[in-house]
């Protein structure tokens, strides 16, 4: 049984004896104790309260000469701050010792009205309160209501049954060169296979409150199945699987399955491609010419002064020297031996050999690795990190790379933004007029051939829009996601980074002044740091 204390009032003033507990329950304290003189307006000295606690054993401490006035059986009624739980916890009624009367007794139908009063109508358990009656023990936690809680669901998930990784790890061959076969970053599928499968999110079940309203679980993310070419869906929405054969990759968040077109070479007797499928190249892409593909673009001979655009990876087993004028731009990765004179944008990462006076950006990594390993003149851009063994000419050429910003992430965010925008407009447009229409034949109005159909045309925008908004919120809570979260950008450099080189992570710069050995560069304590490899 709990500690406890009873007021006693007698001739010479009013006490307090303190009971001690049993069974090793807790005890009562002098704050308990003060709090409930408080609330029935009984001055008090507190070093006499306090020695009665410590010397317990339900003999009266006095702690003021005054004689207070009986006090009743009473309790102190608590709702948790999640409005989940009513707990009561009661107290004796005054002795008095002076030949007057105690304090009266109360009863559940007490407790229970007010459980009323405070509109307190879930959850509520009467067995509880009797208990108390039928065996009353003082300073103890009854609990006498309860809420329902919510059940938290979960965040839907994508399984997608093919390579999605952005960050390829070329294989290094022993003499230090790149094995390009290795990187197993294309897909290759059959008609029929299985690429994606969707686990719809839990949304949970509510809660009700000791009040009776509702709780709602904790929020979930919403996740659907986004394809494109090539591609089916099943009826319940759940899977995705390819309609032939081909490369499946993920290009902005839709599955697509491409065709392959084979070339021995690109040049006059072929001119510029433009193919929805994978571009392979046999031989070399001759300068001045362009090759865009909706899938993969791979070539094993040279390219000088072509442009490259892909929708998922670029692979250049000879590298590129775009004479002031090659372009390469991949929404998924660029692998290749050698960057040259040439602008690169990659949706995931880039790795090459050596990078020389050139623009590369890659939305997650670079990675300089080989023999050579430098990145000399140009400005080099990475969302996450760049990985590099010499950065920087020994003559002071300048050379730029930045980390910690996506270069294309808010680009799409602000594209997506405007788009949501312009169709909420059109959607506000024409939603009047629809909902004029419907409360028309609703009333019974018969529409003419030329109205019934201008209405069908209206109500077939208003979906399109709705869906059109409902898809690109979605896209642009994703891409808001994956910007919030926070990455530690950083520069490695397993060589030198020589003199001049400009380094900025974040909206930190810092120009090295002289050549720093086998170091990475960090954000720390608001400035960009010198800190040794880990």
């Amino acid at each position: 049984m709990n500690g406890y204390f009873q007021l006693v009032i007698g001739k010479a003033g009013t006490a307090v004896k303190v009971f001690g507990a049993t069974d090793g329950d807790p005890e009562i304290t002098t704050g308990e104790i003060t709090e409930y003189l408080d609330r029935n307006r009984i001055g008090y000295d507190v070093l006499a309260v306090n020695d009665a606690v410590k010397k317990m054993g339900g003999e009266p401490v006095y702690f003021t000469q005054n004689r207070a006035n009986p006090v009743r059986e009473q309790y102190n009624m608590i709702i948790s701050e999640d409005q989940m739980t009513v707990v009561v916890r009661f107290y004796p009624p005054s002795e008095n010792v002076a030949g007057e009367e105690n304090g009266q007794l109360t009863d559940s139908k007490e407790v229970i009205g007010d459980l009323v009063l405070k509109k307190i109508r879930y959850g509520v358990d009467k067995n509880a309160i009797e208990s108390f009656f039928t065996k009353r023990e003082y300073c103890k936690d009854y609990v006498i209501a309860k809420g329902k809680l919510p059940r938290d669901g979960s965040d839907a998930v994508i399984e997608y049954k093919f390579g999605t990784s952005r960050r390829p790890r070329p294989t290094l061959n022993a003499d230090g060169s790149v094995d390009y076969h290795s990187l197993n970053i294309i897909n290759h599928c059959k008609e029929g296979d299985l690429l994606a499968v969707l686990t719809p999110a839990d949304m949970g079940d509510y809660g009700t409150s000791v009040y009776g309203n509702q709780v709602k679980p904790k929020a979930v993310k919403v996740k659907s199945l986004h394809y494109g070419l090539n591609v089916c869906i099943s009826e319940d929405k759940l899977t995705l699987t390819a309609e032939k054969a081909g490369h499946v990759s993920l290009q902005d968040g839709k599955v697509v399955v491409s065709n392959v077109l084979n070339l021995k070479s690109i040049d006059v007797s072929t001119g510029n491609i433009d193919y929805d499928g994978s571009v392979m190249v046999s031989g070399n892409i001759a300068s001045g010419f362009n090759v865009k593909a909706g899938g993969n673009i791979e070539v094993k001979g040279t390219i000088e002064g072509a442009v490259l655009e892909a929708g998922a990876d670029i692979i250049m087993e000879r590298g590129i020297n775009g004479a002031g004028g090659g372009t390469i731009k991949a929404g998924g990765n660029v692998v290749t031996k050698f960057i040259e004179n040439a602008n690169v944008i990659a949706g995931g990462s880039v790795n090459a050999e050596s990078i020389l006076h050139s623009d590369v950006q890659a939305g997650t990594e670079v990675n300089v690795t080989g023999h050579k390993g430098f990145i000399v003149g140009g400005h080099v851009v990475a969302g996450e990190k760049v990985s590099v063994i010499t950065v920087g000419g020994e003559m002071g050429t300048t050379t730029r790379i930045d980390v910690g910003v996506d270069p294309t992430l808010k680009a799409k965010i602000r594209g997506l933004m405007t788009e949501i925008g312009e169709s909420n407009k059109n959607l506000q447009q024409i939603k009047p007029t629809v909902e004029g229409i419907v409360k028309k034949l609703q009333a019974g109005v018969v529409l003419s051939p030329d109205q019934a159909a201008y209405a069908k045309k209206l109500m077939a925008m208003k979906t399109q829009l709705e869906n059109d908004i409902n898809d690109k919120s979605e896209n642009l809570m994703e891409l808001q996601d994956k910007l919030a979260d926070s990455h530690d950008a950083f520069v490695r450099v397993e060589g030198i980074c020589n003199a001049g080189t400009i380094i900025t992570i974040g909206e930190l710069s810092m120009t090295v002044s002289k050549p720093v050995k086998f170091s990475k560069f960090v954000e720390k304590e608001g400035d960009v740091r010198v800190a040794p490899l880990d």
